[in-house]
């Protein structure tokens, strides 16, 4: 069995896409918290079981785990899509909270592939020239 990599410093470039994901999820989680059982719930509040996946999607992205970043950028989609079907039939402070959410998905799907591209190119380049490759 070889040896783990050696874990590369990320650049300033990758830093800030990896805070701005972790940002966006955040605030996302908090927003889909707030909004079912505080601003504008709906039912009795269950549906803030919804933000229970950002979970695990922020203990990855804190960690700089490269799979969490794939697998949120494709899973963020769910909220986004959720965002804009409740942004036109609802009213009021849900339509806002739910343009929040697109806008905060759409945030966070923005910084995972970036993150994904830089992440991917430092391992190409590294590759290149014989370097250990980053985690």
């Amino acid at each position: 069995m070889s040896p783990a990599p050696e874990r590369t410093e990320p650049s300033a470039a990758e830093r800030l896409s990896r805070n701005l994901a972790f940002a966006a999820i955040t605030a996302l989680f908090l927003l889909c918290l707030m909004w079912e059982l505080w601003l504008a719930p709906t039912g009795r509040g269950t549906l803030a079981v919804k933000a229970l996946p950002l979970l695990p999607a922020l203990m990855g992205l804190w960690r700089y785990r490269l799979y969490t970043f794939r697998w949120v950028a494709l899973g963020v989609w769910l909220y986004v899509l959720e965002g804009l079907v409740r942004s036109t039939s609802e009213g009021g402070l849900g339509q806002w909270l739910a343009l929040a959410e697109v806008v905060l998905g759409a945030i966070a799907f923005t910084a995972c592939t970036a993150q994904i591209r830089q992440r991917l190119k430092a391992a190409k380049a590294a590759a290149a020239t014989g370097a250990t490759e980053p985690a």
